[in-house]
């Protein structure tokens, strides 16, 4: 029950981020850099408390990878944000939980993963309600909506490419990737955001300051520490389906606290793009009984 509430707690976490990113005055990479800043800093402190140690050789073997998870972690926070800036907080999510499909479509070419007629068929749903939310987009507000959509959907890339790399670092905790992915990001982002944007992130207003620090320590940091404490005795169906939360909170900020528009298209094709990833990652207790039972089977014939 304890790693249950953990992993909601995240959940609910993740799902304020569209809230306090709209209330910070500075450019999406600025927030960025800030974020996994502050995040990296409060997560190694978190670890030095639980007396951890990171294996530096391991690192080292997955050097590489490592390298560019943290080029699509920074990539995909970059974008998100500036999906905030463009379209309402439910169009943004929605466009940013496309990234299962991408997972779905690229596993077979990089995990060498089979895929199920299911799964192809939750493809196709998942497709059409992502097709829905764009229309609505464009005849709801035009080019605006229509932009911050599409940056929604290159954040949904980058983290779909974050979730199919992390799966060749092996042997090293989660936590411990994260700390690093955060830390190389901030250090990435750094000379990226004094090339762009100038010292202007050293005049940071007062009223973004608190939100910078709620941003970076309870969404980045906290939100992270919960999500891996809470992950670890959970199985992955319960891990995948309690991951919806994130998005219902998300949608219901975006409805009763920021007074967002919200049509029935727009929740129909919702329903589909979501609806769709639940079911592609579904598996019934008597399926998972027989899948149970037939590698039992295997093990008796040899």
């Amino acid at each position: 029950m304890k790693s249950k509430i953990q992993f909601i707690l995240s959940m609910i976490i993740f799902g304020t981020i569209g809230l306090v990113v709209r209330s910070i005055n500075l450019s999406s990479s600025e927030t960025a850099l800030l974020s996994s800043s502050i995040g990296c800093v409060f997560l190694v402190f978190v670890f030095f408390v639980m007396k951890k140690s990171i294996p530096w050789k391991l690192v080292k073997a997955s050097a590489s990878i490592i390298l560019l998870s943290a080029i699509a972690l920074g990539g995909n926070w970059i974008f998100l944000y500036k999906s905030y800036d463009y379209t309402t907080v439910t169009n943004a999510t929605l466009a940013y939980y496309f990234a299962p499909v991408f997972v779905m479509i690229l596993s077979p070419v990089i995990l060498k993963e089979q895929l199920s007629i299911k799964k192809v068929i939750c493809i196709g749903v998942a497709i059409i309600g992502m097709l829905l939310i764009v229309g609505n987009g464009i005849s709801a507000s035009g080019k605006d909506d229509l932009l911050g959509i599409i940056f929604g959907l290159v954040a949904a890339a980058f983290y779909a490419a974050l979730m199919l790399l992390n799966k060749f670092i092996q042997h090293i905790a989660k936590l411990e990737i994260t700390i690093i992915q955060l830390g190389i990001t901030a250090i990435l982002l750094l000379p990226y955001v004094l090339f762009t944007e100038g010292l202007g992130i050293l005049e940071v207003p007062r009223s973004s300051i608190l939100f910078i620090i709620l941003l970076g320590i309870i969404n980045t940091g906290v939100g992270f520490w919960l999500f891996f404490s809470g992950m670890q005795n959970l199985k992955g169906q319960s891990i995948a389906m309690l991951s919806y939360v994130d998005p219902f909170v998300a949608i219901l900020i975006s409805g009763v606290i920021l007074q967002e528009q919200m049509t029935v298209v727009l929740m129909i094709g919702g329903a589909l793009l979501l609806g769709s990833t639940f079911v592609s990652e579904y598996q019934s207790k008597k399926f998972s009984r027989l899948q149970m039972r037939k590698t039992a089977e295997l093990i008796n014939k040899q």
